[in-house]
This record gives structure tokens, C-alpha cells and sequence, in this order.
């Protein structure tokens, strides 16, 4: 087989493989087939792996086609930009900023979108363009705004979308305040994730309307939630699967060093001593990391890992005023923790660990999410039922 018909096969396999697993719809199948991911991919990548927030060594495509090929079309997420722009390789930067998202996710967020002909949509965090192509070619241009915050990200994926025949409202902009000069909208999808649903996104929502995000604590772990906006200005929904965005930009938080709260003494300064036979591994996955952050606001995790395999898991609170640490080893039952401050971040986790595991070990299809305009609860198999009374 030639080149060109290798890469022209290359998008109906993925299709074919996202339709097998029910992640591509019937209904959006003829936009997927439409709106190829490469048309929106650039030419300098950072290829991740499915489920894993890993990315590989910088792909330069016209150095590495095949390569670049391959990870255009695996369902796998592919980081576009580093540290909002100002690192560009080679190797990989600190924090990635943009990315075109897994297509499983991509299939998946439209789908509980549930748009109909004639419905006008809002996107957050226009990225490479595809999701908004993708709009585009199932509602029409006209019914499509779309918002980056990033001007060169937005200045390439609006000549992507050109270049592709699509042409909706491109804005530049903080997308936490939408976009009211073409509200009200039937659908807002985001495609970064917040901690918090800005007001803006449901005010802007006709009732009745579909809000599709991704939500994360602070602490860690992340699901897309599927609002629907009330009379009364409110929306409340389940979340529908797990998810890992990056954060919206507005609302990324200033994580501060273990040195401003060890305020330059040794570790463990002046923490008190206690064990505990909860092993910190226990705590550290998705689902477990999203139910203790519904229950630990203002507190992140930190893994400090050694050579040997064993670890410290660091606790601290956003306020700066508060740390914790496990010891994670091998083969061990009890495990040392120093806490100090005002906060005892470690047994505030512990408890919400045993919340959870007394609850059966609910996954992420288990809780929701509800939104006024004065609070943001998460509840757990019913919207009356929060997760903190």
C-alpha cells in the first residue's frame, strides 16, 4: 500500500475502532468521517498515552512522518503546547497548556451533548479547532462560538478551521465569562476542566440547556459532569465518566513549595509524630482521589518518590497554613505521618477514605453535582443527598 493510502485508511480505522467501543455515535459518525483529526493537528507534537497523563518526546512531522502519523490516529491525547507557549522543545516542558484530546473523550463529550438541528453552542478552550469542526459540520457555523483564551492557539485553530471549510464565531477570550455577546445557548461544552462551574456559563444557558464539563477538587481527580440549567438559574447533573483536562486557565491555582511551610526549617520541623495503617497507596487513585477532594477542600496531594520504590505523599492546604506526610514502603502494615498546622490534613483524608469505602466505593457514575449562585455541592446517588451536609 502507498503512503497516501496508508494515511487515508488511517481515519476510517479509527472510526471504526471508536464506533466498535460506542464511544462514536451513529449520529455524529458522519462529522467524525468529515472533520479528519490531522487537518487539526500541528506539525510539532508531544504524543501522549490513552488514560495516562504521559506524553513522549517532541514529534516533529516532517522529521517523522510515520511517527507522526501513528500518533495523529491512535485514541490517545496529543500535547500541542507547553507552559502556555514559551517552551517549544526539544524534549518536554513543565506543564502542558493545550492539547488535541483523546478522540474516545472528544466522542464521548458530544455525544452527552445531545444537540439537535438548530441548537446554538458554546465552546470553552477552542485548542487545535477539531471539536469545533466537528460543530461546525453537525450544527452549521452560524451556530457555533467558540473561545480561547491563548491568541496563538486561537490564531491557528481559527486557520485550521478556515482551511477546512468552517468558519463559526472565533473568540479570544477568558472563557470562565463565555461569551454573552451570542447568548443565550442551548449547549455549552468545555474541554479544560474546572473546580468550580462559572456563573457566567449558566447564565448564559437557556433553561432547559445542557452544560457538558469536566469537574475536579483541588485535590485531585476529575469526571464530566452533564448540567442541566433550571428555571431558577441553577443546574444540577450527574458526572458521566472519568476525565483528565487541563485546567482553565482563570482558575488554575498557585500550588506553593514545601519550604513555605516548613518556613525554612528541616522536615519535619515541628510536625507532630502518629502512624496509621492506611497505606498511602490506597489513596492515590482517580476515583479515590475525586471522593476525598468532594470532602478535603483547599488541600492537594504531593508524591515525593525515591529510588528504592518507597515514597513520602505530601498534604497541603491552599491556605499555606496547614502539611502532612505518609511514608509509603513495601511490605510494611503502619505507616509514620507528621501533620501540623491547624488543619490535620492527614486524618481529614483518612476519614473521607473510610467515608468512601463505607459507601460501597462509589465510582464517578455514582455522584453529581449541583450549582446556585451562592454554593457548588457534590452529592452521592441522589442531588439531596450532599457529599458535606
Amino acid at each position: 500500500m502507498s503512503a497516501d493510502k496508508r494515511e487515508e485508511a488511517r481515519p476510517q480505522g479509527l472510526a471504526s475502532a471508536l464506533t466498535e467501543s460506542g464511544a462514536l455515535s451513529r449520529d455524529w459518525l458522519p462529522a467524525f468521517e468529515a472533520v479528519p483529526r490531522h487537518l487539526f493537528v500541528p506539525d510539532v507534537i508531544w504524543p501522549g498515552r490513552a488514560g495516562m497523563n504521559r506524553q513522549s518526546d517532541r514529534v516533529i512531522r516532517a522529521e517523522e512522518p510515520d511517527t507522526w502519523w501513528t500518533a495523529v490516529y491512535r485514541d490517545a491525547p496529543i500535547t500541542t503546547q507547553w507552559d502556555d507557549g514559551t517552551y517549544t522543545g526539544p524534549g518536554k516542558g513543565t506543564i502542558p497548556s493545550s492539547s488535541s484530546s483523546m478522540p474516545t473523550m472528544v466522542c464521548s463529550m458530544l455525544s452527552e451533548l445531545d444537540v439537535a438541528a438548530g441548537h446554538r453552542v458554546l465552546e470553552i478552550g477552542t485548542g487545535t479547532g477539531w471539536n469545533a469542526a466537528l460543530l461546525s459540520h453537525r450544527l452549521g457555523d452560524q451556530n457555533v462560538v467558540t473561545v480561547e483564551v491563548d491568541e496563538a492557539s486561537a490564531r491557528d485553530a481559527r486557520e485550521r478551521l478556515e482551511a477546512a471549510g468552517y468558519r463559526p464565531t472565533t473568540v479570544v477570550g477568558d472563557g470562565a465569562r463565555g461569551f454573552p455577546g451570542a447568548a443565550p445557548y442551548d449547549r455549552v461544552i468545555a474541554t479544560c476542566s474546572v473546580g468550580s462551574v462559572p456563573r457566567a456559563w449558566i447564565a448564559q444557558t437557556k433553561p432547559g440547556g445542557i452544560i457538558v464539563t469536566p469537574w475536579g477538587p483541588t485535590y485531585g481527580g476529575e469526571a464530566v459532569a452533564r448540567l442541566t440549567v433550571a428555571d431558577d438559574g441553577t443546574a444540577s447533573g450527574p458526572f458521566v465518566g472519568s476525565s483528565a483536562f487541563m485546567r482553565l486557565r482563570a482558575q488554575r491555582t498557585d500550588r506553593k513549595h514545601v519550604r513555605a511551610y516548613l518556613k525554612g526549617r528541616n522536615w519535619p520541623a515541628d510536625g507532630g509524630r502518629s502512624t496509621t495503617a492506611l497505606s498511602p497507596d490506597d489513596v492515590g487513585e482517580w476515583a479515590v482521589m475525586f471522593a476525598i477532594g468532594a470532602r478535603v477542600h483547599g488541600a492537594y496531594p504531593w508524591m515525593e518518590q525515591y529510588e528504592d520504590g518507597s515514597y513520602t505523599l505530601w498534604l497541603r492546604d491552599t491556605a499555606g497554613t496547614s502539611w502532612a506526610t505518609a511514608d509509603y514502603e513495601q511490605g510494611r502494615y503502619e505507616y509514620e505521618v507528621y501533620q501540623s498546622g491547624p488543619r490535620k490534613l492527614w486524618d481529614e483524608v483518612e476519614t473521607a477514605f473510610r467515608w468512601w469505602e463505607e459507601r460501597d466505593r462509589p465510582g464517578f457514575d455514582r455522584f453529581g453535582l449541583t450549582v446556585d449562585a451562592d454554593a457548588e455541592r457534590v452529592w452521592l446517588d441522589s442531588p439531596d443527598a450532599f457529599v458535606v451536609p
